[in-house]
């Protein structure tokens, strides 16, 4: 058992909380594979995004597929980002399962080899109302005081539209320390409820309109985007940072169309539910694409997109790796 820190609080979630693949070798799409994960790329992601800066980082999540691997990969997987980590980023594993009872025997687990906390939605086998959604999180509480949540918060995934009565009652729930967020037209009235007890990550290029909302509270974001090159996600962070002190916005306004005109290649006609419909197989072959790690091929059974959506996932890709490069240049 590795010895715990103190259980995160909501004032120790701030900066990039990036999220990561589970990286897959080359025969990972045939069913047969039994151990898919490419471990070594795993060590190799984690200390390659805590080098570039990473305040967090977040796994097994949606484009993290812990849907499709085993929990042999999954239990394994956590045990290697926990070592390499060694303490000097927090880590929330992903152990979001079909019912609770699975969830906390997987977060016990989670909690006993070192894990800060964990990226957890709720069970989706049948849609959920607000009263079962809050009493699956106060349960799993309950059962393992120590680790902190962030709640995945995507309403396509889970069939739940995580909706205002549904935050003001998870604040009085301690372990519940942040959430990863992507309604910004709504955040901040889900602040005001929660009574910021709930840090929200905005999603990546949506903090800079978070943190002019409230430069105080909306310092955190969760980036999909740093394993396709950290650099220009920590420099995102930091110009951000700055322009809450001096009130100069010039950078990151500047920063943001270009981001966005990259990024916009990622999501197919019909917006965020037609790209739910794809999001492993988009998201893999973007990050594949950039070059920056290597993520793999997808997992049976979530394998197959329209052609013009992975071209546009690459065009993502390989348009961030650019901007990344140009940064590193000092030419961005």
């Amino acid at each position: 058992m590795t010895s715990k820190r103190e259980r995160l609080t909501v004032d120790d979630v701030s900066g990039a909380w990036a999220i990561i693949p589970t990286p897959a070798i080359d025969s990972a799409s045939d069913w047969r594979t039994e151990d898919s994960v490419d471990y070594d790329e795993v060590a190799k992601a984690v200390e390659g995004l805590i080098s570039a800066g990473v305040d967090a980082i977040m796994c097994q999540g949606t484009f993290g597929e812990g849907a499709s691997i085993t929990w042999e990969e999954k239990k394994k997987m956590m045990e290697i980002m926990v070592e390499t980590a060694s303490g000097r980023v927090p880590i929330f594993v992903g152990v979001t399962t079909l019912n609770t009872r699975e969830t906390i025997r997987q977060l016990k687990h989670a909690r006993d080899i070192g894990a800060d906390g964990t990226m957890l939605g709720v069970p989706m086998w049948q849609e959920i109302d607000v009263s079962g959604a809050v009493r699956f999180y106060q349960d799993v509480a309950e059962a393992v005081p120590e680790m902190a949540i962030c709640i995945y918060a995507n309403p396509e995934a889970f069939k739940f539209s995580f909706p205002t009565p549904f935050w003001a009652q998870v604040a009085d729930i301690p372990q519940v320390i942040t959430c990863k967020y992507i309604n910004i037209a709504q955040l901040h009235l889900h602040t005001m409820v929660s009574r910021k007890q709930i840090r929200f990550l905005s999603l990546e290029f949506d903090h800079i309109d978070a943190a002019k909302m409230d430069p105080e509270f909306h310092t955190a974001f969760w980036s999909p985007c740093a394993c396709t090159g950290p650099e220009l996600t920590v420099y995102l962070r930091d110009t951000v940072k700055e322009a809450c002190k001096t009130g100069d916005w010039s950078i990151p306004d500047t920063l943001y169309p270009q981001m966005i005109s990259v990024l916009a290649n990622l999501f197919p006609p019909g917006g965020f539910p037609e790209f739910s419909r794809y999001n492993i197989q988009l998201e893999k072959e973007r990050i594949n694409a950039a070059g920056w790690m290597k993520a793999g091929p997808c997992r049976p059974p979530y394998m197959t997109a329209p052609e013009d959506y992975l071209e546009g996932a690459r065009k993502a890709g390989v348009g961030w790796a650019e901007l990344n490069q140009k940064l590193i240049d000092g030419i961005l």
